[in-house]
């Protein structure tokens, strides 16, 4: 019995050492942090799913208004999280090689078709992958996918409107279910070559597969957790975020494709014949005189860094090509059907601003005789400011990661502290975009939703640095052409027959949902769909 209380008690010194080390590390700098529990760092809540990632960021934001940067422990990992937009610039743009990757969220020997995607790719595998991608993302390419995307918007409103008529003249609708079967129809369409209907086809295979992979739930906040407070863990076991049926599903349908279209000299301007194309080394930029190859599709876009423009000559693996249409998946169906649903979310609750929109859409409809156009979707100014309010409100991500790649001087956390903060290769800042996004400092009454912020007369009075909904620097969003034109084109089609209301389902509150790091709604997106006069 002695030797289990001298045991216990040598146990309980080294774990408090530990933890005394481990989390001593800001405090010897002067860097100011919540407090913490032993283990759980400041993750407890979000890890027992009391709070949404957002809650914890806005604490740490509000708690420490005039800190240039503060301390954030994932249980016993330290991160820092970035306050002052200067300090936002440096590490985005200025310095930005010293802060050239994203974390890891999984191990790419384990999980390729993730560990190896342009997200997960890191120092110059990422700068190449960009660049051979880049060409497929610009503004003349997309607008060869625009007939695929209106075709499936077509087919929405078809389904729509049959519900309609054979009920009393309205029905309620679950937006997010509603968006994420169109965003899944557009990537299947858009992405893959294939035709699919998930509107009426509920449980079809390709809809199935890709809400498995992109639903970042429970097993992939497991992961996430895992990953932050015992690393070794994922390698040891093997933990993937896709299971191995998704994973078969993805490697066979896009090699399946490929080997197709190769053998009958298929061309059809979609990403596979983009990738195939990439893998040949026949991938290539615009001509610097086509007139729409870097035209905007609204004030959210992203400018592609001069990395994206080099031009690459490299062998890619098969399991690399398939990685980069799965994140494509990924990207356009959680993100834009969230972001869609937030759309219809707000234009539901402010009618006015509604009306005002279908208004600038039927103007553009009946001067193109009726017929959608890609010019005529960018030159739609009231539909790029409500877009570019939705993403400002309800971005697309809570915050921004950014993984020190060489050791770098922070400067002094304050005006008070006398030491330099030096951050060490490995570790991991934030840049909590929710944050900057509802700072009344840049965006003064910022949970008003106020499409005004973005009319001519307003958007030159916004911070470029504290507006990211698609990141900043060389590593933004490469998809960020691609995705505003599948928002705005699918707006588009839903306001110009339909006209979008609460309903006695709609939930008011405007409170996230804790069971997911992505930013939905609790109590979801029900709304009435009446057939516009």
């Amino acid at each position: 019995m002695i030797y289990i209380l001298i045991w216990s008690a040598v146990l309980l010194a080294a774990l408090t050492l530990y933890f005394r080390q481990t989390y001593s590390r800001f405090s010897d700098y002067g860097v100011r942090h919540m407090k913490v529990i032993p283990f759980f760092g400041n993750m407890g809540r979000v890890a027992f799913r009391m709070e949404h990632l957002t809650d914890q960021f806005d604490k740490i934001y509000k708690a420490f208004p005039n800190e240039r940067f503060v301390g954030r422990f994932e249980f016993t990992k330290p991160t820092l999280v970035i306050q002052d937009l200067e300090l936002v610039k440096k590490i985005t743009i200025k310095d930005f090689e010293y802060f050239l990757d994203h974390r890891g969220f999984t191990d790419e020997k384990v999980e390729p078709l993730f560990g190896r995607n342009l997200l997960s790719l890191k120092g110059q595998e990422w700068k190449d992958m960009r660049s051979t991608l880049s060409p497929a993302f610009t503004s003349s390419k997309i607008k060869l996918m625009l007939p695929f995307i209106e075709e499936v918007g077509e087919q929405m409103i078809r389904t729509l409107k049959m519900k309609i008529k054979e009920s009393d003249g309205f029905i309620d609708v679950d937006c997010k279910d509603l968006t994420s079967r169109s965003a899944t129809d557009v990537i299947a369409s858009c992405a893959f070559g294939l035709k699919v209907d998930s509107q009426t086809e509920k449980n079809n295979q390709f809809y199935e597969k890709g809400k498995s992979a992109s639903t970042f739930k429970l097993r992939q906040m497991l992961l996430f957790f895992t990953l932050s407070a015992c690393p070794f863990l994922v390698k040891v076991f093997k933990i993937t975020i896709f299971s191995n049926k998704t994973r078969d599903f993805f490697i066979d349908l896009v090699l399946s494709t490929m080997k197709d279209r190769e053998a009958r000299s298929i061309i059809r301007p979609d990403m596979i014949h983009l990738l195939m194309e990439a893998k040949k080394g026949k991938l290539s930029h615009d001509e610097k005189g086509s007139d729409d190859i870097n035209q905007d599709t609204g004030f959210a876009t992203v400018e592609e860094p001069s990395i994206g423009k080099k031009t690459i000559d490299r062998e890619w693996s098969d399991i690399d090509l398939v990685a980069q249409a799965v994140l494509f998946f990924i990207g356009g169906f959680e993100s834009v059907s969230t972001s869609m649903s937030h759309t219809l979310r707000e234009l539901a609750l402010h009618p006015e601003i509604q009306e005002r929109l279908a208004k600038e859409i039927k103007e553009h409809h009946a001067k193109n005789d009726g017929k959608l156009n890609f010019n005529s979707i960018q030159n739609m100014t009231y539909m790029d400011m409500v877009i570019s309010e939705v993403l400002r409100l309800w971005p697309p991500a809570v915050a921004l990661d950014r993984l020190c790649t060489k050791d770098y001087n922070m400067g002094k956390p304050n005006d008070t502290t006398e030491k330099y903060f030096i951050m060490r290769k490995g570790e991991v800042l934030w840049i909590p975009v929710w944050c900057f996004h509802r700072d009344p400092k840049y965006f003064p009454n910022p949970n008003k939703f106020d499409p005004e912020r973005f009319s001519n007369e307003n958007k030159h009075k916004i911070n470029p640095m504290a507006y990211m909904p698609f990141g900043l620097g060389p590593r933004n969003c490469i998809g960020s052409r691609f995705a505003l034109c599948e928002m705005k084109t699918l707006l588009y089609q839903i306001l110009l027959h339909l006209k979008v209301s609460s309903s006695e389902k709609t939930v008011l509150s405007g409170r996230l949902a804790n069971d997911s790091f992505n930013i939905r709604l609790a109590g979801g997106y029900w709304f009435r769909f009446k057939i516009r006069e």
